[in-house]
């Protein structure tokens, strides 16, 4: 009996052993496991996880160490220690190339008066030693900075570069101002009018102010990039993208020749940043993208048209129904008429194409609204996006839910317009403006961005701005209209799975799950629990695309 008990013993010892040993030969192999993480997964459960494995450039299991070290191994492990690990961070509007070039311009922002734009300007030339009848081109001042919140005037440009055509960009991109030799290339004259545009003239002379669509008059005449020059910018963007954690940028508004520079420099690997595309509302755009339909790839996603209801608050540019409480008389204007958006937009819908337009204004806004509405006809699956979405009028807010329109906001452009928003609009209607709780409600969901470069790149600003309506130094305390501000699940949410979703690529990014795609990043700070004045010093430690390290180590 003992020793048929002892045998039995040995037998189960010995399968025992072969089971552990078959169980270690017979893991699963991959590329790379993380564990001992802190995972978000920012799925629709908003799930957590310890550990995740990548093949092949997808996520192909996540859960707790245990049960991903047990039936996984890899040549490349990687212990987290305990840090917060999300899904790459994706930028639901922004302009990627317009950020590229920036970094090869002079920057203005943040300047503080003309005057230091001019010496930034001086200082700019100085320093790259650049020759006489080179176009210098900057971007980022806003007079609302300054102690004189008017216009700048072209004179002091004439008189202290006159060797130089300069082009300074306004933030919001909707306004520039230009000496005398740029806009005498551009053959630009005083009382020049033009649609949707301002030359502005004071006493018949012009002070070299362009807005909106009178800046096309000068970007005309200024060379393009070339190749090289165009390669450089892309990478330097998105080395800043990456050192962000930033793994998908939707580009509002590029041409063909954009896409295809693009398309070769992600298929040489030059560029690993992922792109989604809208396209400008140009002619050559629509007779060529309609007839072909979207464009896609493992890294670029050429799926909407881009159009522009009107211009910026900033600037006044922007379409309100009721004159601006600091302009009398002024309701700033449409960038084209009506009949424009009823014909275009009935070609965009018979196509696969999004419509995705830029409105600012309550009166641009509803014009937007109603057009869109006269085509989708009800509830759809079209995701039709407002852009900014920024002034909505009270009776307006119902058009969102009722025909599945899409608003997608940039929450720091609440917290850079909050000292004197209410000055443009006054109180009742400010009411309705960046009133993203409200835009929320509509669908149930909500995508979020920086408008970069017109915005900081940041996306821990965003997060900021988003769930406690402050800027970089905390103010206002209590929040600025913080009734409209968002919680951190859907603040998370709008910068990664409903950002996804905004571009329909929600099955193949946007969350950690099996299948999609290793896009994601390791910080040093936990969004969902940290102090809101901690935001801000977060730190990237890593970021991912398709399980390859971009940044970090």
């Amino acid at each position: 009996m003992y020793l048929l008990s002892f045998h039995k013993s040995v037998i189960i010892a010995v399968v025992s052993m072969g089971m552990a040993v078959s169980a270690c030969k017979f893991r699963q192999k991959a590329d790379l496991i993380i564990h001992h993480a802190h995972i978000y997964t920012a799925n629709a459960a908003f799930d957590t996880a310890t550990a995740m494995v990548i093949r092949d450039g997808k996520i192909i299991a996540i859960g707790t160490d245990d049960e991903i070290l047990k039936e996984y191994e890899a040549e490349k492990m990687i212990s987290a220690a305990g840090k917060f690990l999300y899904p790459g961070l994706i930028d639901a509007h922004g302009h990627f190339v317009n950020y590229g070039f920036s970094l090869q311009q002079v920057d203005l922002s943040g300047t503080k008066s003309w005057q230091e734009c001019l010496d930034s300007v001086a200082n700019f030339i100085k320093r790259k030693n650049i020759p006489a009848g080179s176009w210098i081109q900057g971007r980022g001042w806003d007079q609302n900075d300054w102690t004189s919140k008017e216009f700048p005037n072209k004179d002091s440009l004439d008189k202290k570069f006159p060797h130089h055509p300069i082009v300074l960009v306004r933030i919001d991109g909707h306004a520039l101002i230009a000496n005398d030799q740029a806009l005498k290339l551009a053959r630009i004259q005083p009382g020049q009018s033009i649609q949707g545009g301002t030359v502005e003239t004071i006493n018949g002379q012009l002070t070299g102010i362009l807005i909106d669509n009178a800046q096309d008059l000068l970007y005309a005449v200024i060379p393009p990039p070339t190749r090289e020059q165009y390669a450089t910018a892309l990478k330097e963007a998105a080395a800043h993208c990456y050192a962000m954690g930033l793994t998908t940028i939707v580009d509002c508004g590029l041409n063909k020749n954009d896409v295809d520079r693009i398309d070769a420099l992600q298929k040489e690997g030059i560029l690993k940043m992922k792109l989604n595309i809208m396209l400008s509302d140009d002619s050559l755009n629509y007779a060529y993208y309609l007839k072909k339909g979207p464009y896609k790839t493992a890294r670029l996603n050429v799926n909407g048209f881009k159009l522009y209801a009107d211009g910026a608050l900033g600037s006044r540019g922007a379409c309100l129904l009721q004159p601006y409480s600091d302009k009398p008389g002024w309701q700033g204007f449409l960038l084209k008429d009506r009949a424009y958006f009823e014909k275009i937009i009935p070609l965009i819908y018979a196509s696969q194409f999004q419509a995705n337009t830029h409105a600012i204004g309550d009166s641009g806004n509803r014009m937007i609204l109603q057009v869109y509405a006269q085509v989708l006809k009800a509830k759809n699956d079209r995701r039709w996006r407002i852009e900014h979405a920024q002034v909505i009028d009270t009776a307006d807010f119902g058009y969102f839910g009722k025909y599945s329109i899409i608003p997608s906001v940039q929450p720091t452009h609440a917290t850079s317009d909050m000292y004197w928003a209410e000055q443009r609009l006054g109180h009742s209607r400010v009411k309705g403006a960046y009133a993203y709780k409200q835009l929320l409600d509509q669908n149930g969901w909500i995508p979020l961005g920086t408008d970069f470069p017109v915005e900081d790149i940041s996306p821990f600003k965003t997060f900021l701005a988003a769930v406690a309506r402050q800027d970089a130094q905390g103010f206002p305390a209590e929040g600025f209209q913080f009734e409209n501000a968002l919680s951190r699940k859907e603040t998370l949410w709008g910068m990664t799975l409903w950002a996804a979703k905004g571009s329909f690529e929600e099955k193949e990014k946007g969350s950690l799950e099996k299948s999609k795609a290793a896009d994601f990043i390791i910080l040093d700070t936990d969004l969902m629990r940290c102090k809101s004045g901690d935001i801000l010093k977060t730190k990237v430690l890593a970021t991912y695309i398709n399980g390859e390290l971009v940044f970090g180590k």
